[in-house]
């Protein structure tokens, strides 16, 4: 079940809002990339601690500022599909920003402001995964693709 900051494991209940909701953001994306909801909490969290200990304060408030980051869409399956384990990641443009979203998947793991960003964090799900990202451009054509040597 995706989370929310209304919503979360009672293990988050006495972290700080900011290092709350970015655990739920990342578990949420975690939980959508195959983890199990045991694994990817604590994963999660510590991912979460060591976020806030390296941001700014402006990068922390403008985190704050947009509430709905940890929210899923809406008819979205709950949890995750192991079979996306073995697809790559593709960094697509998105309303909001530039998307990182498995291969296959329904909804995007991610988004980010920036397509560097958006890069970056397809990079380290898919060396995690040892598959490789696709980066697209905005309209969608394949622009190259990037071994993560897993």
């Amino acid at each position: 079940m995706p989370w929310s900051m209304k919503d979360y494991p009672a293990s988050l209940k006495n972290l700080e809002k900011p290092v709350k909701k970015k655990a739920i953001e990342i578990a949420n994306a975690m939980i959508d990339e195959g983890y199990e909801d045991g694994r990817a909490i604590p994963i999660a969290t510590s991912k979460a601690k060591e976020w806030a200990e390296n941001a700014s304060t402006d990068e922390i408030d403008d985190f704050l500022k947009h509430d709905d980051e940890t929210e899923h869409d809406e008819g979205s399956n709950s949890g995750g599909d192991p079979e996306l384990m073995d697809k790559a990641e593709h960094v697509i443009k998105h309303k909001n920003g530039w998307a990182v979203k498995a291969e296959g998947a329904k909804r995007a793991s991610d988004i980010k402001d920036t397509k560097r960003e958006a890069i970056e964090r397809a990079k380290e799900i898919a060396a995690h995964k040892g598959t490789e990202v696709v980066v697209h451009l905005a309209d969608g054509s394949v622009h190259r693709k990037i071994k993560t040597g897993s």
